[in-house]
């Protein structure tokens, strides 16, 4: 009777491990470090695949190749040879997306954690951090659009048993709209978020990191989201409220930081120069079509030998990003400035764009604009900028897809295709 009450009594308790608290523990009260370990987390997660994602616009859009002599699906499927089409069930199509997806959930996991933790003692810092995460959401949501385009994206993905539906299936802008709302909603949520953030962000955020600030990186993104939908009047306004600057310094932004320390990621876009076998080279084009004395031509490097692979070559190294540890720009004062040069073309405010455009050219050590005041010539000039500035920064392929244009991209084989989207993920069919 002893042993049968003994063995009753024995009952095995589900024990937390301490190291690695479950997520349902941090929703319900997490501690300030635990917040900061998501936040942290949020930061990690924003750069995975970042290379696959960069690659893929990089070489539809014809900036680059990326040559590999392990897998020939990046000249091959990415640009369309012969009777190749892009794959919905291979890397460069799910993980960039699940990638991206990961990131919003961790965002979400934040904003559920700071409502019921106990450790946020203010209405003030449970807005600055919702505000954070819903900012991170929304540009994670449309790094999902420049690929998916007019599939669709999905938009509420809070609870994972119940997925949102595709929005923008047909109506690429549609899917813009609903990504607008998302940062006009952290947007209000960062202003009524006081003068601090109940945690550190990362030194990629260095100067925009207080809910003020950060509501500058906010209305940064949104104007690149109003200019893809061709709001030219609200990527104005969203300008006024940004951190852009015309007459200071165009690198100013935001990043993705990496390094050599244990345990950190190293940048993903960079190749040492002079690479064989597994190489990221400048497309030719870039340097032709270059005016004479523009310094963006760094960016591309003369190799010693020509790269070449599978019918393509390049004596050019991509060379946007000097070191393993160089940073790469979630947005940059650059962008704004020719966002503020395109909005102001489509306006016919004619001063204001060429005093845009001459402020990057004159950057670049090009003189002073001198072509055509017509939309039409002032839209090529724009584009032109554009490729130049940002190039290597994932722009082009989207730029002259919404302008139409992506049949001015150069082929370079017979029976090459440039895509206008990559396809749907197979386990979202």
């Amino acid at each position: 009777m002893l042993l049968a009450i003994g063995f009753g009594a024995c009952k095995i308790e589900t024990i937390e491990d301490p190291n690695n608290p479950s997520v349902g523990a941090i929703i319900e009260n997490a501690s300030l470090s635990e917040i900061q370990n998501l936040v942290t987390g949020i930061e990690g997660g924003m750069r995975l695949n970042l290379g696959t994602h960069y690659d893929g616009v990089g070489a539809i859009g014809r900036e680059i190749y990326r040559f590999s002599t392990s897998d020939p699906r990046f000249t091959s499927d990415l640009l369309g040879k012969g009777s190749a089409i892009l794959d919905n069930n291979t890397f460069y199509t799910t993980n960039p997306y699940s990638a991206r997806y990961r990131t919003v959930k961790n965002a979400n996991i934040l904003i559920e954690a700071v409502d019921n933790s106990t450790s946020i003692t203010s209405d003030a810092l449970r807005n600055a951090a919702k505000g954070y995460a819903n900012t991170i959401k929304a540009y994670q949501l449309l790094m999902v659009w420049v690929l998916q385009y007019d599939n669709g994206i999905r938009i509420d993905v809070a609870d994972p048993d119940n997925l949102g539906p595709f929005v923008g299936e047909g109506d690429a802008k549609a899917s813009l709209r609903a990504i607008a709302t998302l940062l006009d909603e952290g947007y209000a949520q960062l202003n009524a978020g006081g003068d601090a953030f109940p945690f550190r962000l990362g030194s990629g955020f260095a100067g925009f990191n207080t809910p003020e600030t950060f509501a500058e990186v906010n209305r940064a993104i949104i104007a690149r989201v109003h200019l893809y939908d061709g709001n030219w009047d609200s990527a104005l306004t969203a300008l006024g409220n940004s951190f852009y600057d015309l007459n200071g310094n165009l690198n100013s932004g935001v990043f993705h930081t990496f390094s050599t320390a244990g345990g950190d990621a190293l940048n993903p876009q960079w190749y040492p120069l002079g690479a064989t076998g597994e190489s990221r080279v400048a497309h030719p084009s870039f340097v032709t079509d270059a005016e004479a004395g523009d310094l963006r031509l760094s960016k591309a490097t003369l190799r010693d030998e020509v790269e070449f692979q599978d019918g393509l070559s390049s004596n050019y190294d991509l060379s946007v990003y000097a070191t393993n540890a160089s940073p790469i720009p979630l947005i940059r004062n650059e962008e704004l400035v020719l966002i503020f040069a395109e909005a102001n073309i489509q306006k016919n405010n004619t001063t204001d764009a060429v005093n845009a455009l001459n402020r990057v050219r004159n950057e670049a050590n090009l003189p002073d604009y001198s072509g055509g005041t017509a939309t039409s010539d002032l839209i090529n000039e724009l584009l032109r900028q554009r490729r130049y500035s940002l190039f290597g920064e994932g722009h082009r392929w989207v730029d002259l897809r919404r302008y139409d244009r992506l049949n001015t991209l150069p082929i370079d084989r017979a029976g090459d295709d440039v895509w206008v989207k990559f396809p749907r993920p197979a386990n979202e069919d």
